[in-house]
């Protein structure tokens, strides 16, 4: 029921996004790209959801230490579930969706000058630039820049082979 719960939340937010897209609205913005989970057990859980579920595991990031502190399940071509370890700060449950945005600096810009909470872009060790937008109600939302290099692109470009 939750994972469903989740879908559809996922899915709304999605069809928000192309709808605002489609309709001229948040200029820049690519489409809805995934939704993080925070987990208790991330091996575990992307244990279920490749085997049970049937996603394909897109890519894991290490931490300095070379654990595992995040893994991409992909959906579709476009579409991902990222998975966190949840820990101190980062409570079990949605933890954030991200948009791919076509630059990041730009869509920070813009949300900004909406009035939005907006916090610094930064560069992921998995080659997207990333910034994160606040809503009213402290849900956090990832603009994610792809450059071919980044895994995600990578992932994404190499679906259905």
């Amino acid at each position: 029921m939750r994972t469903t719960f989740i879908f559809a939340a996922g899915l709304l937010a999605g069809v928000a996004v192309q709808t605002a897209i489609g309709q001229g609205q948040n200029r820049g913005i690519v489409r809805m790209n995934h939704v993080g989970i925070n987990v208790q057990d991330i091996e575990a859980a992307a244990t279920y959801y490749t085997e049970t579920i049937g996603f394909k595991e897109a890519f894991r990031a290490r931490d300095e230490a070379g654990n595992t502190r995040l893994v991409y399940l992909q959906v579709s071509r476009d579409s991902f579930v990222e998975l966190n370890q949840a820990g101190e700060g980062r409570p079990a449950g949605l933890g954030h969706f991200g948009l791919h945005v076509e630059d990041v600096e730009s869509a920070a810009e813009m949300f900004s000058q909406a009035g939005a909470e907006v916090a610094e872009v930064r560069h992921s060790s998995t080659g997207a630039v990333l910034s994160n937008v606040f809503d009213i109600n402290g849900v956090r939302m990832e603009l994610a820049e792809l450059p071919p290099e980044s895994d995600h692109y990578k992932a994404m470009d190499s679906w259905g082979r």
